[in-house]
C-alpha cells in the first residue's frame, strides 16, 4: 500500500518504520517543520513536503499522527476521495475526520513512543475503530501486518483505556523521576531499585493488583509515615504527593472483600 503521514514525530516515525520494514511504501510525510518532515522522509525513502498544499490525494492510506489539538485544524483543509483516513489520538473521537474522506477511522496504540528507542513491533497492541464495519475490517488488515494484537473497540473503551494508561505509564513516570531526583540528591544508587521496579511492574500482570499493595500507609505505620514525611518537609510539593499517595493505598486497601 501507499502511505502518507501528516506528523513527523514520535508516533509517525515508529508507525513508519513499521509499515515500510513491512513493505509498505510511504509516499509523502508533512510537518509545518520541514527538516523534520525531511528526517522521518529520509529514513523511509519518502518525499518531505512543509505544506498540506503540496500533500498529493492518490495515497491509499493516510495517517494523522499529529497532537490533538493540531488535528481539529489539520482536518479543515484536508480532503481526499475515498482513501482511507486514520488518526491515532487514543482522546479524540474518529468523527473529527469525517469530513477528509468517505473512510476514516482510529489507529492508536496505548505505548509511550520515543524516537529512536527499538519497539517490538509483532508484540505492539493496537485499537482500531472504523465509521462502517467495512472500514473497521480494511484497518484490521493493514495494520494485522504489523501486529498480531489488534484490538477493536469503541470510542469509550479506547477513551477508558487512555484514562488508564496515563496512570500506568506518565504518572508512574512521573512518581520514578521523583524517585531519581530524591536518590541523586541523597547520593544513593538508583540502581538499587530496580529490582522492585521490575518485580512490581511483573506482579501487575497478575489478578488484583490491590491484593499486591504494601508499604507503610497499607500497614497503618504511623512512625514510618511520620519519618517519611520529616525527612520531606521542606518540600512541601513532595510531601503533598506523598500525602495524596498514602491516602489513595488506604482507600485501595478498604475496597477490598472482607474475609
Amino acid at each position: 500500500m501507499n502511505v502518507s503521514f501528516i506528523g513527523s514525530g514520535n508516533v509517525a516515525t515508529h508507525l513508519a518504520l513499521a509499515l515500510y520494514r513491512r513493505g509498505d511504501v510511504i509516499d509523502q510525510v508533512y510537518s509545518p517543520n520541514p527538516a523534520h518532515a525531511a528526517l522521518l522522509a529520509g529514513r523511509v525513502e519518502a518525499e518531505a513536503v512543509g505544506s498540506l498544499q503540496l500533500m498529493r490525494r492518490d495515497a491509499d492510506v493516510y495517517i494523522l499522527a499529529i497532537p490533538d489539538n493540531a488535528l481539529y485544524d489539520v482536518v479543515l483543509d484536508f480532503r481526499t476521495d475515498d482513501a482511507l483516513v486514520l488518526h491515532t489520538s487514543g482522546a479524540t473521537a474518529m468523527e473529527v475526520l469525517k469530513d477528509t474522506s468517505t473512510r476514516y477511522g482510529v489507529l492508536w496504540s496505548p505505548q509511550s513512543f520515543v524516537r529512536d528507542a527499538a519497539v517490538e513491533y509483532d508484540e505492539l497492541p493496537f485499537c482500531i475503530e472504523g465509521n462502517t464495519p467495512r472500514v473497521c475490517n480494511d484497518i484490521a488488515a493493514f495494520i494485522g501486518r504489523v501486529s498480531t494484537h489488534v484490538f477493536r473497540t469503541t470510542q469509550e473503551q479506547r477513551q477508558w483505556l487512555h484514562l488508564s494508561a496515563v496512570f500506568v505509564n506518565n504518572f508512574q513516570n512521573g512518581l520514578t523521576a521523583i524517585a531519581q531526583k530524591l536518590c541523586r540528591e541523597h547520593e544513593v544508587p538508583f540502581e538499587v531499585l530496580h529490582p522492585i521496579m521490575l518485580t512490581t511492574t511483573q506482579r501487575a500482570f497478575f489478578g488484583d493488583v490491590r491484593y499486591q499493595l504494601t508499604g507503610p500507609a497499607v500497614r497503618n505505620d504511623s512512625r514510618t509515615l511520620a519519618t517519611h514525611r520529616r525527612m520531606l518537609g521542606d518540600d512541601k510539593e513532595l510531601l503533598a504527593v506523598y500525602d495524596m499517595m498514602s491516602e489513595i493505598l488506604k482507600h485501595l486497601k478498604s475496597t477490598l472483600p472482607q474475609p
